[in-house]
């Protein structure tokens, strides 16, 4: 078992001013319904520096089930027409919908991409006018998550620490 200061932040209004520019040319940000194959090629691509695992250990007919629920949106940062990163949400269409995984492949990181894909991600949903937009993130994530997550105007409303499975 392994215990992990969990830190979750809220946003409960869309954001305010203009929309980030885009940082490089050739990027390209869409909502995309993915089968489970190309989904977990992204997944792992993003998440494994970060110890993802949720969506691994998804029975199969789950994660279809998951993929193809209009609840469920991602979106998809592409350079040139490469998979660079994903922005994912559950329960888009309820007052509460969360920010599940968010993050860049590392190729990628480090050319303001992930900023981007956030706010314009969020710019989204929030037009599907939610009460609140959620996310947990802990100490395994990258780094900059926090400083990323307050940029773009969430707040922390709770931290604790949590005991998962090593």
């Amino acid at each position: 078992m392994v215990d992990l200061l969990v830190t979750y932040m809220e946003m409960v209004a869309p954001p305010r001013g203009a929309a980030l520019p885009m940082p490089i040319a050739g990027v390209s940000i869409g909502r995309e319904t993915l089968d489970p194959a190309d989904y977990l090629v992204l997944y792992r691509a993003v998440g494994e520096p970060l110890q993802w695992d949720q969506r691994l250990r998804m029975p199969a007919d789950e994660l279809h089930h998951f993929l193809g629920n209009p609840a469920t949106h991602i979106y998809v940062l592409r350079v040139i027409g490469k998979s660079a990163g994903l922005c994912e949400f559950h329960g888009v269409g309820i007052p509460e919908v969360e920010l599940t995984h968010f993050g860049l492949i590392g190729e990628f990181q480090g050319r303001k991409l992930g900023p981007y894909l956030l706010d314009t991600a969020l710019r989204e949903i929030w037009s599907r006018a939610p009460s609140r937009v959620w996310l947990h993130t802990d100490t395994h994530d990258h780094p900059k998550a926090q400083s990323t997550y307050r940029r773009a105007a969430f707040q922390i409303y709770t931290q604790r620490v949590e005991t998962f499975p090593d």
